[in-house]
């Protein structure tokens, strides 16, 4: 995931002349070159996971960021599956 990363935000460029301009980030990041600047957004998504897969951390963080709609889930007290 690291490697894809790099080479997302290394050939940024590359991608836009290849897959186009995505209108969200043209929009949201209104800056000259929205696409590019979100291209390398998303390398670096991909890179901050495979560093966290890499470290064992991801466990841990998705936890983290799942908590607020986890900490309502109640186990049922329906029977139990296991055999």
């Amino acid at each position: 995931m690291m490697s894809v990363g790099f080479l997302i935000i290394f050939k940024a460029e590359w991608m836009l002349n290849n897959f186009g301009r995505i209108g969200f980030f043209e929009n949201k990041l209104s800056t000259s070159g929205g696409s590019r600047l979100g291209y390398k957004l998303v390398g670096m998504v991909f890179i901050f996971f495979g560093f966290l897969a890499v470290t064992g951390m991801i466990s841990g963080f998705m936890e983290w960021m799942l908590w607020p709609i986890t900490r309502y889930m109640v186990p049922s007290e329906g029977p139990s599956m296991e055999f």
